[in-house]
Parts: structure tokens; sequence; C-alpha cells
């Protein structure tokens, strides 16, 4: 994140002794950082060496299994064909995956006592449906329908949602962290007052007193695709005090202040977050472009460098019939895609729309999984025939 946050009790100054109220005990400090400690980073103060643990075993998560025979095509297919349930980690359905990340669904319909760290991966979390609070050691952040959770790789978390019915994720994973484009950014790293967003629309997490229990508590750690349960002698949320730029935060879509041109923009032009490879954008109700003999449609195109990825939210999707919430489209590199037939001209001298969609365009070849295979729509690469 590009701003300094503060919560709870600090010592004066870093890497100094921070003593306990008995005068004699220390807090224990962890520089939480990124890129080598040459990144963005946090300082922590527990109670407890964050290091104890006392028993580590391999347990068994289901993932999916390749689609290694998958044609080169165009595809659309429908995630809530998949059947999903469980809690907020072991729900997951992936559909799409690289050596750089994976594209997944969740349905949540259980609460767990587990603790959750994903030590490999960066977490963008889009709240489709539901409501509640994510509890971290950073504290509490309550999130909202169509928020964007980014949850940086190795923070201990747990999702609670206000009720276990009609809950769904979309779950992106990334090796490298999610960030504000540089674009975006002025030369001290605050937004450009051309940004889609501000920091004001970021939401950090709120500070919660920390939590000085002993016992077995259970950490499920995910490394690429194995997990492996932790058991700590200690409650991992028990930091007094912590500061800097890395942290779990919020931001709904809604808030997102789309651009409009006199002709049609790129997809760069709703560009959210980029990671090293790849980009995540969204598509947000907005006005339509206003020149004359504009055509709002977008244009056929061929991204020879990215699979185009498009998660429906909601509304109507001017370019294409049949998706519909929760649909998936992939339309990989090489080949071309665009609006259906009619759709072009029916777009001529439209004012606006109010479609909502999340984008992940990727820079390498993504592989398929059976679910895809399941929950495809049969002949959506016939669609664009007269």
């Amino acid at each position: 994140m590009p701003f300094y946050v503060s919560r709870g009790k600090l010592p004066a100054q870093r890497h100094t002794a921070f003593y306990k109220e008995d005068g004699v005990s220390l807090y224990r400090e962890e520089l939480f950082g990124s890129k080598g400690f040459s990144g963005i980073y946090s300082n922590k103060y527990h109670l407890y060496a964050p290091p104890q643990v006392e028993q580590i075993s391999e347990i068994k998560i289901n993932g999916a299994t390749g689609w290694a025979e998958a044609p080169l095509k165009y595809y659309h297919f429908l995630t809530g064909k998949i059947p999903s349930t469980g809690n907020f980690f072991n729900s997951r359905k992936v559909f799409l995956q690289n050596a750089h990340c994976s594209i997944a669904t969740a349905c949540i319909t259980k609460d767990s006592k587990e603790f959750y760290r994903n030590s490999y991966a960066h977490e963008l979390l889009f709240v489709h449906e539901g409501a509640g609070e994510l509890h971290s050691e950073f504290g509490l952040l309550p999130f909202k329908k169509w928020d964007y959770l980014v949850i940086p790789k190795g923070v201990t978390y747990q999702l609670k949602f206000n009720s276990y019915k009609n809950n769904k994720l979309l779950v992106i994973e990334s090796d490298t962290a999610f960030e504000i484009p540089k674009h975006f950014r002025n030369e001290y790293g605050q937004t450009n007052e051309d940004a889609p967003y501000y920091e004001r629309d970021f939401r950090v997490p709120e500070y919660t007193e920390p939590v000085d229990k002993k016992g077995k508590f259970h950490l499920t750690l995910k490394v690429s695709n194995r997990y492996f349960q932790y058991i700590l002698p200690h409650h991992p949320f028990d930091v007094v005090g912590w500061d800097g730029y890395l942290y779990p935060f919020a931001f709904n879509i809604d808030d997102y202040a789309p651009k409009v041109g006199k002709l049609h923009l790129p997809p760069p032009s709703h560009l959210l977050f980029t990671t090293q490879h790849f980009v995540v954008c969204n598509f947000v109700p907005r006005l339509f472009d206003f020149h004359e003999h504009a055509i709002p449609a977008p244009y056929f195109h061929s991204n020879v460098d990215s699979d185009e990825v498009l998660y429906y939210v909601a509304g109507d999707f001017m370019s294409r019939t049949g998706v519909k919430e929760g649909s998936i489209t992939l339309h990989p590199m090489g080949i071309p895609h665009g609006p259906q037939p009619g759709k072009t001209e029916a777009s001529i001298g439209k004012k606006a729309t109010e479609e909502y969609a999340v984008m992940i365009d990727t820079f390498s070849p993504l592989q398929l999984t059976q679910n895809v295979k399941k929950a495809m729509v049969k002949d959506y690469d016939k669609s664009w025939l007269e």
C-alpha cells in the first residue's frame, strides 16, 4: 500500500527494547517485509515469540484436477454449476491457473475456528455475496458485498460471515503482490488526482486488543498446492501494536471512478491492480463515449500477449448474450474476440451501461481444470456465427 498506518502500542524507536508492564519481559518485534526486505513492510509487536509451534503435519485438502487436453478455444462456464461447500479456505474450487496465479470461486457454508495463512501467494478476494469481518494479527476489517479484500502473502487470518447462507467469493491468488499501478501514483507514492480511487477509499484494519491465550490453536498453511497444519501454543492474534505499509485492506467496486472518453477506451482504462504477471481490471456503471458516431461496444481485438478472463458480477453486459451472474469467459491469447453478432449495432446511440465485472489479463497462458469442463456452456465458441 502507498501510505503509512499505525495501530496500538509502539516503542519510540524500532529495534529497541520494548518492555511489557512488568518492566522485565519484552514484547517480541517481528518485521513483516517484502521483496527481500527491500520493499514495503510493517513492524508488529507480539506478546509471544512468533515462531513458536508445537507440531507440524501435512493435511489433505482436495484440489482441482487439470484438463491437459483442453483445446485452445473460447470458453464460457458457469461457476455456480460446481458444488462448493465448506469454510473460507477449503471451499475453494479452482477453474484456471498457471505458474503465477490461480482463479477460483468459493461458497462459504460453514464457520471455522481455524486460522489460515497462504505462505506462497498473495490473495485478492472479491466478495460477490455476503458480509462479515476479516480478523488478522493486524486487527479487524469489516467487509461487505462487492468488496475487494487484498491479503498479503504470509498474513494469518480468519473470515467470519454474518450468515452462512448465500456467501460467494471470487478468489485470485498471485505469487507477486497486488499493487497500485505506478501511473496512478506521484513521486511520493500518493495517488494522483486523475487516479480512479483515492487513499480515503481504502479501508484498513481497526485496532483490536491482543488475544493473550495459551492452548492449542490450529493454523492451516497453504504452500502452493500442499497444506500443513501447525499447532500453536498461543493465539496468533497477540499483537499489541503495529505500523508500516504492508497490511490487509478493503476496497469496494462501487468506489471505483471510471473514465469516459470521446471514443471507446481500451481495457487498461479500467485498471484496478497490477502484479508482475497479470493485471486486474473492473467494469462498473459508466457513461458511454460521446462522439456523435461512437460505437460503445468494444472493437474486435487480439491481445497476443494475454489471456483475458471476465467474471460477471451483475448487470447487462452489452457485448454478449447468455452470460449471467457468476459466469466466467476465457478468451485466450492469439485468437481474436469481441462483440457477438448484432451487439455492435445495438450499442450505437446507447448513453450508459450498468454492468459490473472483474477482469484478469494474464501474461502467461492459463491451464484449465476439470471444473471448467464440467461447467462449460456448450458451443460458446460458435456464438460469433451469424
